[in-house]
């Protein structure tokens, strides 16, 4: 059997190693996943309901052991490991209010009556990426788990503690211990099976365009439902109206949080060309603050990559020759520190155009509205973006113009549970989180009932 050496991307010491599932594990896991989602979906909805609250307990119960696990397995800053165990347990919280509100309809027709059922999948495989695992695997597990079905989630190999962890709480919370099950394991191994086995009835797959083209062809070939968050390159756009100071004070915030591991991050900052230079010389003062350092410190604010193969990827954007404005500061000695970089390259350049998923921003200039809009476009990828101005009737123009999911005027807000959250083009398909995420995991099933008339 093999294994993956975890690596502390802080100090590169090794963490602990993580044994493989192969293929027969994963079929078995599948097995016991839909004799316990039968058993889960005859439970009444209050009891299912109560069971995702329990859920939450035991993750509010242990918030400073997974934040700890997170900042040791991932290098995220202590505040945010914090805040994104704490977003697991209000995640749950929020979704173990639907089984009792996925209520079908009453349909008009002649002749009888006509009614609705939002039936569970079934078994759902979840796969997740290494930047926010707990997190973007409670965006799968806990809609799924509403709506009825079970949940295997294969985490990624490099950071896969926190969901380890989660599915042990789950069982300590009361749940069936095969209800959710967390399978580590090679992605050419645990998720092809995910995609090909037929008792996976959905596959929710969060990581790469690349991959998650594959795993959309390995679903279309058995019909099966995904849900696919992909890449992104998003824009920052800065109009000479806005408050120029506060844009600039923002944007590192929007591109260098998690040290850009970000599929939303801000990777593109699009400004004006009038306001261009004043705009640079806010925002140098505010790229050198950032404070890069040990994720332990409560006063970090950006830690390492999340690992050497990703840094080597991230620097080949930066060679000697790169445009570099201007630099923040990084740690030196052990781990896989990057120091928050600027760039002014051409619009054409692979850095402009290209995911990079670290702390490198580039900034660009625009002529007019039109200019922004289509510089926005100029891309193969739709997941997020800002748009800094003053003028509403701008702000509502250029949001419904960008072609992106998930935007947001004079901030840089991406996701909340509480609203849906997805992409346009290459970003991905379908949608997660939101209100109606629970019915993303149900089938719906129709019943005619013919009424007799009157003799």
């Amino acid at each position: 059997m093999t294994s993956t050496q975890l690596i502390n991307p802080a100090t590169e010491e090794v963490l602990r190693a993580v044994e493989h599932v192969d293929v027969a594990a994963v079929d078995d896991a599948v097995a016991r996943a839909s004799a316990a989602q039968r058993r889960w979906a005859r439970l009444a909805p209050a009891e299912r309901a109560a069971g995702l609250r329990a859920f939450a307990a035991a993750v509010d119960a242990h918030l400073d052991e997974l934040a700890a696990l997170e900042v040791a397995n991932s290098g995220h800053p202590i505040g945010s490991a914090r805040w994104e165990a704490g977003n697991v347990r209000d995640v749950l919280q929020f979704y173990a209010g639907s089984p009792e509100r996925l209520s079908g309809k009453q349909i008009p027709v002649a002749g009888g009556i006509d009614v609705t059922f939002h039936e569970p999948m079934g078994v759902v495989g979840v796969i997740t990426p290494w930047n926010f695992p707990m997190v973007i695997a409670t965006w799968g597990i806990a809609p799924a788990l509403a709506a009825g079905n079970a949940v295997l989630v294969k985490p990624a190999e490099w950071t896969p503690l926190t969901t380890m962890r989660l599915a042990e709480l789950a069982v300590e919370a009361g749940l069936d211990a095969d209800l959710l099950q967390v399978l580590p394991g090679q992605g050419s191994v645990v998720g092809e099976r995910f995609v090909s086995h037929p008792g996976v009835r959905k596959v929710v797959f969060t990581g790469s365009t690349a991959v998650g083209k594959k795993v959309l062809a390995g679903a279309a070939a058995h019909v099966k439902r995904v849900t696919l968050e992909l890449g992104g390159k998003s824009a920052n756009i800065v109009f000479a109206d806005c408050d120029l100071e506060q844009a600039a004070a923002t944007a590192p915030g929007g591109v260098f949080d998690n040290a850009g591991q970000d599929c939303c991050a801000r990777s593109r900052i699009l400004v004006q060309r009038s306001v261009y230079d004043r705009f640079m010389e806010l925002l140098e003062p505010a790229v050198r603050a950032v404070a890069v350092g040990d994720p332990a410190a409560e006063t970090t604010e950006m830690g390492p990559l999340v690992s050497r193969t990703h840094w080597n990827k991230v620097a080949s954007y930066v060679p000697p020759n790169a445009p570099v404005a201007f630099r923040g500061t990084a740690p030196t000695g052990p781990g896989f520190w990057f120091p928050p970089t600027v760039l002014t390259p051409e619009r054409t350049d692979r850095s402009v155009t290209e995911e990079i998923f670290g702390p490198v921003v580039t900034v660009l200039a625009f002529d007019d509205e039109h200019d922004a809009v289509t510089l926005a476009n100029d891309t193969e990828y739709g997941l997020s973006g800002s748009i800094w101005t003053d003028d509403l009737s701008r702000a509502l123009r250029v949001s419904r113009a960008v072609e992106s999911g998930n935007l947001s005027v004079n901030s840089h807000s991406s996701v909340r549970y509480t609203t849906p959250f997805g992409g346009f083009k290459q970003s991905g398909v379908g949608r997660e989180l939101g209100p109606d995420a629970p019915l993303h995991f149900t089938e719906t099933k129709n019943v005619f009932i013919a009424i007799k008339e009157e003799q």
